[in-house]
């Protein structure tokens, strides 16, 4: 096999945490009399620090707020929608199969170590990867290559044998930049964008194998 290595990203493919952000911070919008615009948050969907909501939403009240109680507010909002989260379809199939092949798996995700690491315990599979970069360890976050390339280093494995695992554009044009091939894999928030980079589209982890991913990769060399 030419696959050695997948890496997973974390946000909105192994739990839909990006749908829970967005409608967490929807309802302070609405609180405040604003809307949270989608296009206006889509920007920030798979990285990190490109976009304040709290600074988006005094903009448009007019506002000047208390950033620490709102921020509160909508990390509050957001545990509640996560407290019955389960893992997304295909996840526990994808990390099984990787076993089976005896692939090495790695995760990486533009979200903090205390995210990341927390969620995972949580659902019971933090030992099931080898490798986990977040933007603690790396100088930048996606779109940059900087993640995908340290836990592909962490593996061991050169970026030409990893598949990449991805819901958004940043993330893909991470992977992409990292020399990877990469399965985009939309949740209900990123299907609305263009994930036409990647170089495989499926409908979930569990609508493809990486046998299947490994033959398109043959073929491309």
């Amino acid at each position: 096999m030419i696959l050695e290595a997948v890496i997973f990203d974390f946000d909105g493919l192994i739990l839909d945490t990006e749908r829970a952000e967005f409608d967490s911070w929807s309802e302070i919008f609405v609180e405040h009399g604003a809307v949270l615009e989608f296009k206006e948050w889509a920007i920030c969907i798979g990285t990190s620090g490109v976009f304040d909501p709290i600074t988006h939403l005094e903009g448009l009240t007019g506002l000047k707020l208390d950033r620490e109680a709102v921020k509160a507010r909508a990390m509050e909002k957001d545990r509640r929608f996560l407290d019955d989260m389960k893992l997304l379809p295909g996840v526990i199939d994808r990390l099984d199969e990787a076993k089976l092949l005896g692939m090495k798996v790695g995760l990486a995700s533009s979200s903090s170590d205390p995210w990341v690491h927390g969620n995972l315990r949580e659902h019971g599979i933090f030992d099931r990867f080898e490798a986990i970069r977040t933007r603690t360890q790396v100088p930048n976050p996606k779109p940059a290559p900087d993640l995908f390339l340290a836990a592909a280093a962490a593996l061991g494995v050169s970026p030409r044998h990893c598949v990449a695992l991805e819901d958004s554009m940043n993330g893909i044009k991470s992977a992409k930049d990292a020399g990877m091939f990469c399965v985009a894999v939309p949740n209900g928030l990123t299907g609305q964008l263009d994930l036409s980079a990647a170089d495989l589209k499926v409908a979930s982890l569990a609508d493809f194998s990486f046998k299947q991913v490994d033959a398109l990769m043959e073929a491309r060399r």
